[in-house]
């Protein structure tokens, strides 16, 4: 088994649907560490050497948050560059991460088609999301490609919301009990619900 963790970064969650949804169904899951980071540090003030602690403690790092100005919300940036440090993280000595996953779990409010050459965003969802890819690699983390809602603002008119966390469940569940298939998941840009890349169980 693999041990899991999930960092929660939501400045507005008690106004999100899908968030809120995706919280409840990863609190649910026996064995999965939640942190919700707003609320373990409001005003910001970090603590570096718990939050090393907790990496070193588990095998695949989970981070859950809305897409804000295509990056991650202000406390998670900050989180990064407290405790990704120079000689723990990376650099000379900073080997700690080595071998352990990134995974991301984001909702944007911009549909698929948004998110691609001809439309408005001009870019695909990976391309906002290179520093935190380039931020495994240089910690020699294996990063996973991107668990996505899009349309979460409408998600609950078309019933996405459900699916979604759904497979938010079985995504968790599938890092933990390791029958998450990374080979077959390097040859994706992005998992949705609908497309998980899973093996059987040995």
């Amino acid at each position: 088994m693999s041990r899991v963790i999930v960092y929660f970064a939501h400045p507005g969650q008690r106004h999100s649907r899908a968030n809120s949804a995706m919280v409840k169904a990863a609190k649910t899951l026996e064995g999965i560490t939640f942190v919700d980071l707003y609320a373990e540090y409001p005003r910001h003030d970090i603590d570096v050497e718990r939050e090393q602690r907790r990496l070193l403690d588990h095998d695949v790092i989970v981070f859950q948050f809305p897409l804000y100005w295509y990056s991650t919300p202000s406390l998670l940036k900050e989180w990064q560059d407290l405790v990704l440090q120079h000689g723990f993280a990376y650099g000379h000595g900073g080997d700690n991460l080595t071998g352990k996953s990134m995974v991301l779990a984001i909702t944007t409010g911009g549909s698929e088609e948004a998110y691609t050459s001809a439309g408005y965003q001009n870019y695909p969802i990976r391309s906002f999301l290179y520093p935190l890819e380039q931020t495994a690699r240089l910690c020699g983390m294996t990063f996973v490609p991107p668990y996505v809602l899009f349309s979460a603002l409408q998600a609950d008119e078309k019933g996405a919301i459900v699916n979604h966390t759904s497979g938010y469940t079985k995504l968790l569940s599938a890092l933990q009990d390791e029958t998450f298939d990374f080979a077959k998941a390097e040859q994706q840009d992005t998992m949705t619900f609908s497309d998980l890349p899973m093996r059987e169980k040995a």
